[in-house]
């Protein structure tokens, strides 16, 4: 606690940043936490000693949360109100989001992203993480044509959340994954500034450099995208299974 109260302490008081101060205690709020790519995030932060809340939908299935012990927060992302009472439920240092739509129903990707930068720097939590993915903005050139007709609303609603996060004064990070993968994780996973880069990632290794990235200051306010170092493509992604609009 007292190196991460040192971090933060150093990053916030850098000028050339221009970021705000970041809370030094308090636990991780996490959007999209009870299944996926969320829960991974989850378990990292748990085995990370975090104090951990995951807010979630009422008919969500929170059986893992309860056995890892974690807090939960039943609401809508597109509800203001529930969202603003998430943060009210105690204290944060950081949040995380993950979350994505399921088919037939409204995708939360802008407007969710949206209540939760606004509820975040109105309870004074100025640290937010968000997971999109590769194909979004300026990645668009790592995957392919055909992707982006499969993917192509999709891939407009995630650029709108990330450019409201960028332009909040929240201290972001921005993680683009390639395609999701369940296998145990390989160790290999990482976070790179190059734009072309596609290719694939664990869920499991996604949801430890996420956690990882919270409190990491050299990912303050940037953009990445995130594969196995093992499994970046050679040629620009094409949709799978994997890549359909669902939940990160």
């Amino acid at each position: 606690m007292i190196a991460r109260r040192l971090l933060l302490a150093l990053a916030a008081s850098l000028p050339a940043l221009s970021m705000p101060a970041l809370a030094a205690d308090g636990g991780v709020l996490v959007f999209g936490g009870n299944r996926a790519t969320g829960l991974e995030v989850v378990k990292s932060l748990v085995a990370k000693g975090d104090k951990v809340t995951v807010f979630v939908r009422p008919t969500s299935d929170i059986a893992a949360l309860k056995d890892l012990g974690v807090a939960t927060v039943a609401g809508d992302a597109l509800n203001v109100e529930d969202v603003n009472k998430a943060f009210a439920s105690g204290k944060f240092r950081a949040v995380v989001s993950s979350l994505g739509g399921r088919r037939g129903e409204p995708r939360p990707d802008y407007e969710g992203t949206k209540n939760i930068a606004d509820a975040a720097k109105a309870a004074g939590v100025s640290r937010m993480v968000i997971v999109t993915a590769i194909g979004t903005g300026d990645s668009v050139k790592a995957v392919s044509e055909q992707t982006l007709k499969v993917l192509g609303p999709v891939y407009a609603e995630k650029v709108r959340g990330e450019d409201y996060v960028k332009a909040s004064g929240l201290t972001y990070t921005i993680i683009r994954p390639g395609g999701l993968r369940n296998d145990p994780p390989t160790g290999n996973g990482m976070l790179t500034e190059d734009i072309t880069v596609g290719g694939d990632i664990n869920r499991s290794d996604l949801g430890r450099i996420t956690a990882d990235a919270i409190d990491d200051a050299k990912t303050f306010n940037k953009v990445y995208s995130a594969v196995d170092k093992n499994m970046i493509a050679s040629a620009p992604m094409v949709p799978r299974q994997e890549l359909a609009p669902r939940n990160p």
